[in-house]
């Protein structure tokens, strides 16, 4: 019974032309392999599973191929077939992850000396070469710079920065880029065709966008969905097998969180959490759509090109006319601090909630990223032409009042107490977290006037559209009526309510109340200034 191998490693590649990809490389490694002009040390970077290893291991049989083929190996000689079984002892891989110390570079460098005795060159494969410690990267720098001829080393890493200037400078630089989305979907399809697998485009496009550049990481994931399901394989049961909820889900929720409907949002998180989604990878999607919804903001039509693939093209462009860049900015600063919050969260499926609800309604947050998501979305209502203000109910019609006959007698006659507009009844907590917000901004001494208690300077009423700061004292009422500080009294209320207030300063002590026949009193006198004089 033979056993199993792993599709990334059953079709690694075996020539330079097999490589995905990575054209500029391979072909410059080719010219180099057919005029003979090779350097001594080669130094390849670049993310996971774009093909370093395997274009070094390519190298390897190629310098010592005994019957190349236009730069190619010819995998048929016996060097070819020594390097791939594994059985040729010039041609040596280490991994510096596990033998990254100094005593261990001293050892290779010893052994490098000696001469081949099965292949032309001696060949050292050093992968992760980042891995070495300070030490052992002294130990490697002579035999780099200045190697015996029948000597080459072949260097990997995917962290660059952390590679020493000294070993960058003895060493030819290859930078192996992603790998785009259409040329992994297309190996994916060949691989599918040569195992038997019925691998629809749909699912392959998901498979190559969840692969990230990596060809590896996009082979590995076609042999887990292959194994997990029997049949035709298409996105859905892609989706279904790696716990990922999808872009047509991903873009049903950010349409409810579009249209701040926090209720099927949660219901719709809650459907997918019990169907035994990834948290993480749902936020990640809608991450991903958040930035391809942010990118078609700021580039328009030409960022089309740029998108991951989360959700479709029609679908992107409806969303981009409802959220505006400011809202979309915040939903990724709030995506990346939930995500990456879960690696010590005890409640992972609380705080993506909590994330969701916070995206959905952007007035819970009093924050200045909050506000200018809120700003922005109104900008952008304006400029569009959506914006449409409430219209009040119409006055009922009143009929015109007749005529009264003229009254002779010149006695004034009773009139009305003074009416004010009825104080409305503040929400439950509103003062005492408006008397917060307004003491951080403000300051001392200002801060000093508004505390919630009930022997405070400073108490508010709210009446229509005014918020009215009522003093106790002349004292305070001067301090409090300047336009700066009731500007901010003003904005901290309306983000709080959702609504427009104007905060006005009112002197209790400059004005009678609680007496309702000193106000008719004073009523009098100003409908009659002939009889009486009354000084305001």
């Amino acid at each position: 019974m033979s056993t199993y191998q792993a599709l990334y490693r059953k079709y690694r590649p075996q020539t330079f032309d097999d490589v995905s990809g990575q054209q500029a490389v391979t072909q410059t490694l080719k010219n180099q392999l057919i005029t003979g002009k090779m350097s001594h040390a080669y130094l390849f970077t670049g993310s996971r599973g774009t093909g370093k290893t395997s274009c070094a291991k390519i190298l390897a049989k190629a310098v010592n191929c005994l019957h190349p083929d236009n730069g190619n190996p010819c995998n048929c000689c016996e060097a070819c077939r020594a390097i791939d079984s594994g059985s040729c002892m010039d041609v040596l891989e280490i991994d510096a992850a596990s033998n990254n110390g100094v005593d261990n570079v001293r050892d290779l460098r010893d052994d490098a000396i000696y001469t081949p005795s099965q292949v032309k060159m001696r060949v050292y494969i050093i992968d992760e070469v980042h891995m070495l410690s300070l030490s052992a990267f002294n130990a490697l720098l002579k035999i780099i710079e200045e190697p015996p001829e029948h000597l080459l080393f072949i260097l990997a890493t995917t962290e660059l920065h952390k590679v020493p200037a000294t070993i960058l400078s003895r060493c030819q630089r290859f930078s192996f880029r992603r790998i785009s989305q259409e040329d992994i979907a297309a190996r994916l399809q060949y691989v599918a065709y040569q195992e038997g697998i019925d691998l629809d485009d749909s699912a392959a496009r998901v498979l190559a966008r969840l692969a990230d550049g990596g060809m590896r990481d996009g082979l590995s994931l076609l042999d887990q969905c292959a194994s997990a399901t029997a049949g035709e394989l298409t996105a859905e049961r892609v989706y279904a097998c790696l716990g990922i909820a999808g872009e047509r889900v991903c873009g049903e929720l950010m349409g409810y969180i579009a249209a701040h409907d926090t209720a099927r949002a949660l219901e719709l998180f809650n459907r997918l959490y019990a169907e035994g989604k990834d948290l993480g990878a749902m936020l990640d999607e809608l991450a991903c759509m958040a930035r391809d919804l942010l990118v078609l903001q700021t580039a328009g039509k030409g960022g089309i090109a740029m998108l991951s693939g989360v959700a479709s093209d029609q679908e992107a462009l409806a969303l981009t006319k409802v959220l505006s860049s400011g809202e979309l900015v915040r939903m990724l600063n709030l995506l990346q601090t939930t995500m990456a919050g879960f690696t010590r969260s005890s409640s992972r499926r609380m705080d993506a909630e909590l994330c969701l609800v916070q995206m959905c309604r952007p007035e819970l947050d009093l924050d200045a990223e909050a506000l200018n998501a809120r700003l922005t979305r109104l900008e952008e209502q304006v400029k569009t032409g959506s914006f449409v203000p409430a219209q009040t109910a119409p006055a009922p019609a009143q009929a015109q009042p007749k005529p009264e006959p003229e009254k002779t007698d010149p006695a004034p006659a009773e009139e009305e107490p003074l009416k004010q507009p009825p104080a409305e009844e503040m929400p439950m907590g509103f003062w005492s977290e408006l008397c917060a917000a307004v003491r951080k901004e403000l300051g001392p001494p200002l801060s000093g006037f508004f505390a919630a208690t009930p022997d405070a300077p400073v108490q508010g009423a709210l009446a229509g559209d005014t918020l009215e700061l009522r003093c106790g004292n002349g004292f305070t009422a001067q301090m409090l009526d300047k336009p700066e500080t009731l500007a901010v009294v003003s904005r901290k209320a309306s983000a709080m309510l959702s609504r427009n207030l104007r905060a006005v300063v009112v002197d209790l002590s400059a004005r009678p109340a609680g007496n309702p026949r000193l106000e008719q009193l004073m009523n009098f006198g100003r409908n009659h200034p002939d009889i009486v004089t009354i000084k305001e």
